[in-house]
Parts: C-alpha cells; sequence; structure tokens
C-alpha cells in the first residue's frame, strides 16, 4: 500500500516552516520505490567522496610542502586512491554486513519470543508505553490491539524495546557507491597534475598547478559539503562552508608537515 505522504515535500515543508505545503505533502501519495531505492545510497556517496577528496588533496600538499616532484604527487595520490578507495568499500561492506546481521539476529529472536511467550512480550510493551506517559489501561489497549498483528508487533518490538530501526541497505551497492565516489572525487586534486604533464609550461610551474588544485579542491569541497543537505537537511550554504574550511585545515595541517619534515630531513 503506498504512503499518501511524500516525505521529500515534507521536509522542505519543515525546513520552510510552511504549513500550508506540509499538509499538501500529506495529500498525496509518496514517491514511486525506485526513488526511494536511489536516494538509500546518498550518504555512501556523499561520505565516500568527502573522504576521497580530502585525503588525496592532503597527500598532495603534503608533498608540496616536502618540495618532491610531480611524480611523487601522481604516484602518491594514485596509490592512496587505490588503497583507501578499496579500504573504505570493504570497512563500508564488512560494517553494513555486519548491521543486517545483528538486526535480523534481533529480530529472529523478538519474533520466537513472541511465538513462545506472548504474554511476556506484551508486558513489556505495556511498560514502554506506561514509561511515555501512557495510563495503564490505555497501555493495555494499544498492545492488546497491536498484538493481533505479530509483524507490526515485532516491528514496534524492535524500534520501541532494541531502538533498532531496520533497513534494507544492500552491503554490496553501498560498498560498491563509497568506493566509486572516493576514486571519483579523490581524482579532483590530481587532475590538474596529469595536465601538467602535456603542458610543459603548467609543469614547471609548481607554484600554480598548487593553485589550481587548490581551487578545484575547494570548489569541490563546497559542491559536497552543499550536497549533504540531502542527509542532514541543513542549509546547504553553511554546510558547504564547513566543508571548505574543514578540508582546508586538513590540507594546511598536511602541508605544514611535509614542509617540516623537508626541512628536519
Amino acid at each position: 500500500m503506498a504512503a499518501s505522504r511524500d516525505l521529500e515535500k515534507a521536509k522542505e515543508a519543515y525546513k520552510e516552516k510552511d504549513v500550508e505545503k506540509m499538509k499538501e505533502a500529506h495529500s498525496v501519495q509518496a514517491p514511486e520505490r525506485h526513488q526511494i531505492e536511489a536516494g538509500k545510497y546518498v550518504k555512501s556517496l556523499i561520505y565516500g567522496g568527502v573522504d576521497g577528496i580530502i585525503t588525496t588533496f592532503a597527500i598532495v600538499a603534503g608533498v608540496v610542502g616536502a618540495n618532491l616532484d610531480f611524480n611523487a604527487i601522481l604516484i602518491l595520490g594514485f596509490a592512496n586512491l587505490l588503497a583507501d578507495g578499496l579500504s573504505m568499500g570493504i570497512g563500508d561492506y564488512l560494517s553494513s554486513k555486519s548491521e543486517r546481521e545483528y538486526e535480523q539476529g534481533e529480530r529472529e529472536r523478538e519474533e520466537w519470543e513472541v511465538e513462545h511467550y506472548p504474554e511476556g512480550e506484551k508486558k513489556e510493551m505495556i511498560e514502554i508505553y506506561e514509561d511515555k506517559g501512557m495510563s495503564s489501561e490505555d497501555a493495555k489497549t494499544v498492545v492488546e490491539i497491536i498484538s493481533k498483528y505479530p509483524e507490526a508487533w515485532v516491528d514496534i518490538m524492535m524500534t520501541e524495546e532494541l531502538g533498532i530501526i531496520e533497513t534494507d541497505e544492500s552491503p554490496i551497492k553501498n560498498s560498491i557507491a563509497t568506493f566509486l565516489s572516493f576514486a571519483l572525487f579523490g581524482f579532483v586534486p590530481l587532475i590538474v597534475y596529469i595536465i601538467a604533464q602535456l603542458v610543459p609550461t603548467l609543469y614547471a610551474n609548481v607554484s600554480l598547478s598548487f593553485l589550481i588544485a587548490c581551487v578545484l579542491t575547494g570548489l569541490t569541497l563546497f559542491v559536497l559539503g552543499s550536497l549533504k543537505v540531502k542527509v542532514t537537511g541543513k542549509n546547504f550554504f553553511s554546510s558547504g562552508l564547513e566543508m571548505l574550511v574543514l578540508g582546508g585545515l586538513a590540507a594546511a595541517a598536511a602541508y605544514g608537515i611535509g614542509f617540516a619534515l623537508k626541512a628536519m630531513i
């Protein structure tokens, strides 16, 4: 059965504090399932991209600070793209898989308890609702109604008792989204150094190449930070600026470390 609410429109209404838009959002049919599926991996795409561009640019800044040549930048940069990208993708897969397995195990336990000791589960639910301020009589009435629908009963116990909100995200798709996003956005700081191999004047001017890399990286960080509003719901400008500043601090630290190491060695 389709939900009679457009969640995205409801979120927009809340941001704008627009009551009429909120009512409208609750009176229309929700987006098709494939639209919802597409939105599931936004988080992996954004955070994979953020990690990719920051770590790669930090390497570029560190190498430039150490006054090493273009080849060192490309070698270390692409090594980071492959190694860290794979590491993040595998880590995302394992963590998502472990989370799904834990959720499934807890659900199976709740189903077993509901089947073999329903009175105990009812008592737990009554106590939960009483703790939320519901009267004992009302809590018992609500639980008696819920207990007529075993699947809904277990769903509610998963959330109310265990604090688990189940998802049907694919660990494999999550990991692929993370890796591809890491590699794609992590490639941005290296673009100018690849082009420099074909442009002698750019190759000879290390400062200009680094400046262009800084600008490209800064713009991309701002865009990625702005896209975070899809997950956080915050203001796009402040979110983009925050990401730009944090990425800049990481790059500045890497540059300083590279410069210090060069001076020491």
